[in-house]
């Protein structure tokens, strides 16, 4: 059960599924028809594809694998914890995200894989990040585990057990967030196209700059390995 939540989850879990919600409905609107924030249907393409000898598509699909995994293997690297808690280096790997969406873009204006890889790697980064907090964890780049969540607690108020209402309501921010922030990655790809990327680029980067001089100022300069 989660006993407190604090306000910088919530803001922080439903923006980042708006970033999340953006860079996805991109990807499966531009060339490649391509998701990017989760693996489980990369995963059952990659299968298919080996299944028919399609190297050409095993490989594009292996890279973005690969490349959300080392997203959060990078994750790993800045934060070295499994448990969200202010003065973690959430500042560094946000602005290390908002480089690789920036940077994803002239690459996928060019119709090249490696932009959508970069992107992922964005993807895994974010992921990995949010970890866990208060037992509960905190996904913000795909929904599954929030929709299965949701369909937990919905059995469990109709057998009359007791239910996690904070966990509830986590849930439906990240599903609201991620849902919202497809709709409007979908409405500006029309007009920006593969540039609808420097929006969520810019939130997670000014995010991560005014977080790290937050923790400057609060703390000094060690407070960003701590």
């Amino acid at each position: 059960m989660i006993s407190r939540l604090p306000a910088w989850v919530w803001l922080g879990a439903g923006s980042l599924a708006v970033v999340a919600g953006m860079v996805n409905v991109v990807g499966y609107l531009g060339f490649e028809h391509q998701a990017i924030t989760h693996l489980t249907g990369t995963t059952s393409l990659l299968g298919a594809a080996l299944a028919e000898g399609d190297g050409r598509n095993a490989l594009r699909l292996s890279l973005m694998v690969a490349a959300f995994v080392a997203g959060a293997v990078l994750s790993g690297i800045i934060i070295q914890d499994s448990t969200l808690r202010l003065g973690r280096r959430y500042g560094v790997a946000l602005m290390i995200e908002a480089a690789l969406l920036a940077l994803a873009v002239p690459l996928l204006h060019r119709h090249q894989m490696a932009g959508a890889a970069l992107a992922a790697g964005a993807c895994g980064l974010q992921n990995a990040m949010t970890a866990t907090y208060s037992g509960a964890l905190v996904r913000t780049s795909h929904l599954t585990g929030m929709f299965t969540d949701l369909g937990v607690f919905l059995g469990h108020r109709l057998r009359g057990m007791p239910s996690d209402q904070r966990r509830l309501w986590l849930c439906l921010v990240i599903i609201v967030g991620f849902l919202l922030g497809g709709v409007a990655g979908a409405m500006l790809f029309r007009h920006l196209g593969y540039d609808t990327l420097y929006l969520p680029a810019a939130l997670t980067g000014s995010t991560g700059i005014a977080y790290v001089g937050y923790r400057l100022l609060r703390g000094g300069t060690g407070t960003l390995s701590s």
